[in-house]
């Protein structure tokens, strides 16, 4: 029976071999410490962090997630440790993204179970207010035996006073190593879906390319205001997460927007009817799994449905997969056990006991993983069924270039959800692609690293043709987001300085959906990027006065992008400068980067440029699996779109593109 413990109460362990499993409301960082009878960590090497995940009984997270999964194992820590401190930390709280303190968010909860999942004990970390750390629980020895604490003991000052409060001299300097560690792990990770919510209007409209800076951009898979237009009314009315307050208005529940009336009605009450039912499956079968229907999320439309079906679909597999590597660690651990409990007695070694002990042990250990694989392979079927009737009827923007769908291709009317840049799979599920979608509008930039990359199938790509691959890449990327966008809602620029895309960047600049010829030079590259900072500190200057509607006649309140080939060729240290001012500052004003660049070549820099790539999407042109999950953290292999070779669907999208804003701009 599970004991849920409150602060201070105490249970005992009768395992020595344990999970600690984190459930939280956003990302948050986990370590484990190890310290002695007074509490005292004695360097640090006794602390298990992203950056340094083992330790001696100790496995943790190597990334910050809302979901972790700690391995404990009693029986391996030195006779000198006395208690395993379990850490969390937001990541936000020294330069992050996200909320600063654990007041902000769910209360954390934490469970110690044993390998098989069974729940020994339990703990809601409740009461935190302005903490950004907290010691969540302690497995302590008392007389020879071990027992679980609930502390809940937070830290404003974050991880530092939190190991400066247990003795550890170099406090600063480890938790800003786990803050570069949670950093790194932050920049690949792919961002979680926000959450749903039950109530308020959520009819969707084209959401606008700004949000305000008194109000600050939302992190990548966190809730957030929808960004209203540059004329100050939210678009799209109260949008998707309730009524927003304009910028430059009041901000109580019943402000109004732009300076206009009050708005007293309740702002939780529903002012739009319920969205209909999603189709329902047909009966099954007896004995046979529900077949699956495409649609069957919950959702206001069947393009929300449908997103948030594919996100389940990726939580499914992510969840299934590491109970099979968990159950397959297991096995493993079991039969190293028996093996060695076998080995040391002298008497197994006599007769055949010893030989039948072994192959006892491995009959069990192939037994489990059997049992394992089985489920995994049931889990695994139900999910490619699953895609098989969701993949041909996901619109243009979620789908893949070879989908009918873009045969039938009109330029929208509205901005779609989100935009698939990829697929995602893991290696135990080689039968299934989960989409990655990714929320519209962007809230980070994206790097097509052309760079050399570790193929996972053992082929070379040379350096020559890794650039060309990367370019015809984000090509893809920049077509397929002129593509979901209304005429005249999405801008591309070029930078180019060599000219060495001019190739790859053929179906943009033939069919005339560029905003301008790629700029080439230093005098093109300080032309366009003098241009683009001036547009950011201009609509930064409008929202922060409060007139969003005091901008220029004429000016284009479109969403940008800037693509950047061949960096840092053609780049001084002021274009330099100015890139990581769009990074930082051009996605709440809706400019955005894609940078086509191998990170080594700009190793010139030094760290300069480190914030710069950790503040971008990297995506690879081959598959590469540098991708985690939200939840559990795998390790995903990314495949980049592919259009099909010979194929000329994407001539032929960009085509009506160009047509449509040549129409709207008459």
């Amino acid at each position: 029976m599970t004991a849920e413990l409150v602060r201070g109460q105490n249970h005992p362990l009768s395992q020595s071999r344990l999970e600690i499993r984190i459930s939280a409301g956003t990302p948050v960082a986990a370590a484990a410490a190890l310290s002695d009878e007074n509490g005292r960590i004695h360097g640090t090497e006794w602390v298990a962090h992203p950056g340094a995940p083992v330790q001696p009984g100790l496995e943790v997270s190597r990334q910050a997630a809302a979901d972790h999964r700690l391995a404990v194992d009693l029986d391996a820590v030195t006779e000198a440790v006395h208690r395993v401190s379990v850490l969390l930390a937001l990541p936000a709280a020294n330069g992050g993204a996200g909320p600063a303190r654990f007041g902000a968010v769910a209360a954390p909860f934490v469970a110690v179970t044993g390998l098989d999942g069974t729940e020994v004990a339990s703990y809601t970390i409740t009461g935190l207010d302005l903490e950004s750390a907290v010691v969540a629980l302690e497995l302590y020895r008392r007389q020879g035996a071990w027992k679980v604490r609930a502390v809940g003991q937070g830290y404003a000052g974050g991880l530092a006073e939190l190991f400066a409060d247990q003795g550890l001299s170099e406090a600063a300097q480890l938790a800003a190593g786990i803050d570069e560690a949670v950093a790194r792990g932050l920049a690949r990770s792919v961002q979680a879906p926000p959450p749903r919510t039950s109530e308020g209007d959520r009819s969707r409209q084209a959401a606008a390319p700004a949000v305000g800076p008194d109000q600050g951009a939302a992190p990548q898979g966190a809730p957030g205001p929808v960004p209203p237009a540059y004329g100050g009314q939210p678009a799209g009315g109260q949008g998707q997460g309730g009524p927003q307050p304009a910028y430059g208005g009041a901000t109580g529940p019943h402000a109004s927007a732009g300076g206009g009336p009050v708005n007293y009605s309740h702002p939780r009450r529903q002012t739009s009817a319920p969205p209909p039912p999603p189709p329902a499956a047909p009966p099954a079968q007896p004995g046979q799994p529900t077949r699956p229907v495409a649609g069957d999320a919950t959702g206001w439309s069947m393009e929300e449905r449908l997103y948030n079906q594919v996100w389940g679909m990726f939580e499914d597999l992510a969840r299934t997969a590491a109970a099979y590597r968990s159950a397959v660690d297991f096995a493993e651990s079991r039969m190293d056990k028996e093996l060695e409990q076998a080995l040391s007695d002298p008497r197994s070694r006599i007769g055949g006991q010893g030989d039948a002990a072994r192959e006892a042990a491995r009959a069990r250990y192939t037994q489990l993983v059997d049992q394992a694989r089985a489920s995994l392979d049931r889990d695994v079927a139900q999910l490619v069924a699953e895609s098989e009737v969701v993949e041909p009827a996901l619109p243009p923007a979620f789908a893949r270039w070879d989908n009918p769908c873009w045969h039938a291709y009109r330029v929208p009317m509205e901005i779609p959800m989100a935009l698939r840049l990829g697929d995602l799979r893991l290696p135990e599920a080689e039968s299934i692609r989960i989409p990655m979608l990714l929320r519209l509008p962007l809230e980070r930039g994206l790097w097509i690293d052309s760079g050399r990359t570790d193929s996972l199938d053992g082929s070379f790509t040379d350096s020559h043709d890794m650039r060309r691959l990367a370019m015809d890449t984000a090509v893809a990327h920049a077509a397929r987001l002129l593509a979901v966008y209304p005429a005249g809602e999405f801008t591309v620029h070029v930078v180019d300085p060599a000219g060495s895309g001019a190739q790859a960047l053929a179906p943009l600049t033939q069919t005339g959906v560029l905003a301008g010829p790629p700029a080439q030079g230093a005098a093109g590259v300080t032309e366009v990027l003098a241009r683009l900072t001036q547009r950011v500190d201009l609509v930064q200057m409008a929202l922060r006065g409060g007139a969003p509607d005091a901008l220029p006649p004429g000016f284009d309140t479109s969403q940008q992008l800037l693509i950047v080939n061949d960096f840092p060729h053609g780049f001084d240290d002021r274009a330099v400068n100015q890139l990581r001012y769009l990074v930082d500052e051009g996605p709440s004003v809706g400019v955005h980067l894609m940078m086509v660049a191998d990170r080594e070549e700009s190793a010139g820099y030094g760290p300069l440029l480190d914030p710069l790539w950790r503040a971008l999407l990297r995506l690879t042109p081959v598959p590469d699996d540098h991708l985690a999950d939200p939840w559990v953290g795998h390790a995903w292999t990314y495949e980049p779109p592919a259009v099909p070779h010979g194929s000329e669907v994407l001539r032929e999208v960009l085509t009506q593109v160009a047509e449509a804003r040549r129409t709207w701009n008459r």
